[in-house]
């Protein structure tokens, strides 16, 4: 129990805290009311709730309060009579008896029920966002926010790290992702930016001899949203000095662990490790869910040399289904329509079943008349199929069969992110380019400060598409919850990945000037990382979208059903900033 008495307060204990121990108390607590109930003429009971839960107050006579009025309420705490106590409330066994209510405020009827009971259309509960978090699932949320953001501050205290706020008004960055421009009144025709991550402030911290950066930072992106992405979010944001890639990895998995255990009571056992190519390979994606199975199998040599024209690519990846041979042939239709959606040219299925000449297994589908008998029986050998599973096949070039089946895994055996057990995952050695510009040029994978792999640097200009990058991502229940990388901070390297990228010394000047002039001055070697908070207390709290988890989130649109923004500005408004309205379309 807390007790929150003091001189100046207006109540002495808080709803939810009052237990047997305050028997024969004289205490004030203060709320909103959450139910009245009348007994005759000379007995009211109101239930009183605050953040920390409700509490049974007895009233003598009639009181004439209604939902959501704000109260206080002064009595003695007493044992509720046998046969009345609630086992579902921390405060059933007693109850506040003889009670005085002063009404500090009323309150219209709420546009929805403040206990939990019931689904509330969305935009309803966002319109009346301050209605919505009284109750208790999102009272839990933020509380449950708070103790993870405290104790990753607190492992990275531990670990020798200093919180430094950088700017929220910036200059543009070369991250990939869209950004808010902010006009500049003193400096009409200009713009800041506001940050997408404090990466290149973060990074010349590291040169002004901070040596280990961490902030919670508030992170701005103009891209579209969804349930794990909204216009603003945060994150842990590290750099540090004289560090590995190994080091970072260390530092984030303390952090992380550390949160876990504030969050659910059990630290977990650890962080599972996998290369970008392995994850690619087993599961189809980089942030794969590994709470299950259903691994991507490699039938590329079963079908070497094949003569079924469908099989006649350059990587066969087959899945099995345990138990799918049931399927419908219409269920099975649309998971061909959902692959041939993904890129796919089409999908092949077969459904294992036993023979019954000779007890053996037998493939049930349109394709199986093609196949010659050692493909066959290497399709069941390789994929260790039995009667009544389903094995699912894509062919095509590699990444585009392993993707395609990597979703299908997830739409037929995946389950909900915030569903247990958390598995966490580094995936590592990601590819430093991810294809090619309209020019030819590769792309960056990340951002072009990531340091390539040592071993790969030869590679740089003469193979770049094989080039690994010292770049890793944190994945949790399928979820990317934040990535990072070494930096380059040699000159000479960074020069020819900026050559390899099509950047040249003009470009990379006007861009990054700032950025690589500062280096100049004796960049020490860095690597940093950022966590999602948002995406880490949304699993936590048991909920598939990050918007549960934030105060005041946006729709799926970007609108905010409360304030009505985005809004229009006032034509004054306009013209201190040198703007003017652009005419809308009309349909």
């Amino acid at each position: 129990m807390t007790d929150v008495s003091s001189s100046t307060s207006l109540r002495t204990h808080r709803c939810g805290d009052l237990r047997v121990a305050d028997v024969g108390s004289t205490v004030t607590v203060c709320g909103w009311v959450a139910k009245r109930r009348e007994h005759g003429e000379h007995l009211a009971f109101v239930d009183l709730r605050d953040h920390t839960g409700l509490i049974q107050c007895v009233v003598p006579g009639s009181v004439d309060v209604r939902s959501e009025y704000v109260v206080s309420v002064t009595g003695v705490v007493r044992l509720r009579p046998e046969g009345t106590e609630n086992s579902d409330l921390a405060t059933g066994a007693v109850e506040v008896g003889e009670c005085a209510v002063e009404i500090l405020n009323i309150a219209e009827p709420p546009p929805f029920p403040v206990d939990d009971r019931g689904d509330v259309d969305e935009v309803i509960r966002l319109r009346h966002r301050f209605v919505d978090l009284r109750r208790p699932r999102m009272q839990a949320n933020l509380r449950l926010r708070a103790k993870v953001n405290s104790a990753l501050r607190s492992a990275m205290d531990r670990q020798g790290f200093v919180e430094v706020e950088t700017p929220l008004l910036w200059a543009p960055t070369p991250e990939g992702a869209r950004e808010f421009a902010v006009p500049s009144r003193l400096s009409r025709g200009s713009c800041y930016v506001l940050p997408q991550s404090p990466q290149l402030a973060k990074q010349l911290l590291m040169v002004g001899g901070v040596d280990r950066y961490y902030q919670i930072a508030r992170c701005l992106r103009d891209e579209d949203l969804r349930a794990d992405r909204q216009f603003e979010f945060t994150q842990l944001d590290i750099e540090a000095s004289f560090v590995t890639q190994e080091d970072v990895l260390s530092f984030v998995t303390e952090a992380v662990l550390d949160a876990a255990e504030a969050a659910t009571g059990e630290r977990p056992a650890g962080v599972a490790r996998m290369t970008w190519a392995e994850a690619i390979d087993r599961y189809g994606s980089d942030k794969p869910d590994i709470r299950f199975g259903m691994e991507l199998i490699d039938l590329s040599g079963v079908f070497a040399g094949t003569e079924v024209k469908a099989f006649a690519s350059p990587c066969v990846k087959a899945i099995v289904v345990e138990g799918g041979a049931s399927l419908s042939r219409s269920r099975l239709d649309a998971h061909t329509e959902r692959a041939k959606s993904l890129g796919a040219k089409g999908l092949a299925w077969f459904r294992v079943t036993a023979n019954e000449t000779d007890g053996g297994l037998a493939l049930d589908s349109p394709l199986d008349r093609f196949l010659s008998d050692d493909e066959r029986a290497g399709l069941l050998a390789t994929t260790k199929a039995t009667s009544g599973d389903l094995v699912l096949v894509v062919a095509d070039e590699h990444r585009l069969a392993c993707s395609v089946l990597g979703q299908l895994r997830l739409d037929i055996g995946g389950r909900p992110v915030s569903e247990g057990p958390y598995r966490y995952l580094w995936v590592v050695d990601f590819p430093m380019f991810d294809g090619v510009d309209d020019h030819g040029h590769p792309v960056a994978a990340h951002h072009p400060f990531t340091m390539p792999n040592p071993e790969d640097l030869d590679l740089l200009e003469t193979d770049p598409a094989s080039v690994r990058s010292q770049a890793y991502d944190l994945v949790l229940n399928g979820w990317e919850l934040g990535s990072g990388s070494v930096r380059i901070h040699r000159s000479d390297i960074q020069s020819r990945v900026f050559a390899a990228l099509g950047i040249s010394d003009e470009e990379a000047a006007a861009r990054f000037g700032f950025l690589l002039g500062a280096f100049r001055f004796g960049a020490p070697p860095h690597a940093g990382f950022a966590v999602g908070i948002d995406r880490l207390v949304a699993i936590f709290a048991g909920e598939d979208s990050i918007r549960e988890v934030i105060a005041f989130p946006k729709t799926q649109s970007g609108s905010d059903p409360m304030t009505g923004a985005p809004k229009p500005l006032e034509p004054g408004q306009l013209a201190a900033l040198g703007l003017q309205p652009v005419p809308q379309k009309l349909d």
